[in-house]
């Protein structure tokens, strides 16, 4: 029932991946003090170097990105060693490991970086979000500060330094973070960017940033080492507004012209529908994008391999019961019952 996920598949002329299975990235909060990754971190993704490709947890750009405890970061030397440690464990298990880049934006707290001297948040627009850090319920989210355009600049030329050190690193690849209500995804919603400048109020001009970061960023590591992921449907620290339709009805088909190693769906279970965006944002996406499509969100390996038969994405990203089981990938192949998910194995790597 699942034959089409053990088949292998050619990304580009650079990468090939073993499986269509991916891990998903999963935010674990398990780096050290100086958010360099450790040997268990090592151990973690050396154990589920079966997957097809492992894309890892999200990973800070620069420290006014942070915005939960003890998230890695891939801008000092240290975690750069850090991750090599890493993606040398998962290369000699037979793996493919991409980095993913992220800045949290208006989701980042000062408490994080405050040896930077920093107390601004960084977002597109003054709007904040109500609530509280996750893990750290004592520290509220704060009203950002809108990004200057020469701050705009500079985050973009963070951003390729990034993935120019995740290379360095040893990852196969990037996948730049632009979903899921964070710093890019931001820029591509009303609800967060109320700019009146070129980086708001149009498609063009919302798309703007999530470009230059796109172009900056193939033109240091390459796009054939360079993937995106998307959330067309707000849905997480956002409110959806019809006219998003519009934004990435003018994005999607310029990400489409990069010619990336693929484009990856930003949902957490994709039975969700959003009404501008005609039902799945899955669906909506791979109406209007015809290269590589991962999908993802709380499907079962049965499931994936279903939609992938349909031709509704070509590749299934595998999230939690990758955290159950580091053996998902022979556990699926061999027919074996899964072990369930549960939120108590958050405190540990296994």
């Amino acid at each position: 029932m699942t034959a089409n996920l053990f088949q292998t598949y050619v990304l580009n002329k650079t990468l090939s991946l073993k499986n269509r299975i991916l891990m998903a990235p999963l935010t674990r909060c398990v780096a050290d003090d100086e958010l360099v990754p450790t040997q268990d971190m090592a151990d973690y993704y050396g154990r589920r170097a079966e997957a097809g490709l492992i894309i890892s947890e999200a990973v800070i750009i620069r420290p006014d990105g942070q915005g939960y405890p003890n998230t890695p970061g891939i801008f000092t030397p240290a975690q750069i060693d850090g991750w090599r440690t890493v993606t040398d464990a998962v290369h000699a298990n037979a793996g493919k490991i991409f980095a993913q880049l992220w800045h949290t934006g208006r989701v980042a707290h000062p408490h994080f970086y405050q040896a930077t001297g920093s107390q601004d948040v960084m977002a597109p627009s003054a709007v904040g979000i109500e609530g509280s850090v996750p893990r750290m319920r004592e520290l509220t989210y704060q009203i950002p500060k809108a990004i200057t355009v020469e701050e705009i600049a500079q985050l973009v030329s963070d951003y390729s330094q990034a993935a120019a050190n995740a290379i360095d690193a040893g990852f196969d690849g990037v996948e730049i973070h632009g979903a899921n209500g964070y710093l890019i995804d931001q820029f591509l919603h009303h609800d967060s960017n109320r700019r009146s400048d070129e980086y708001g109020q149009t498609p063009e001009n919302m798309s703007r940033f999530a470009l230059e970061v796109l172009d900056a960023i193939v033109a240091r590591i390459g796009n054939d080492r360079t993937a995106l992921r998307i959330s067309p449907g707000a849905y997480f620290n956002m409110a959806g507004d019809s006219r998003d339709r519009a934004v990435f009805d003018y994005l999607i088909p310029e990400i489409e012209q990069r010619d990336l190693a693929f484009l990856h769906i930003g949902i957490f279970d994709d039975a969700m529908e959003f009404d501008y965006l005609g039902g799945r944002a899955s669906s909506y996406v791979r109406s209007i994008y015809n290269k590589t499509l991962v999908g993802v969100g709380s499907f079962t390996a049965e499931a994936g391999s279903q939609a992938i038969a349909d031709d509704k994405f070509d590749l299934l990203a595998i999230g939690r019961p990758f955290i159950a089981n580091p053996d998902y990938v022979e556990r699926v192949r061999d027919g074996k019952d899964l072990v369930e998910y549960s939120d108590e194995m958050l405190t540990s790597l296994v």
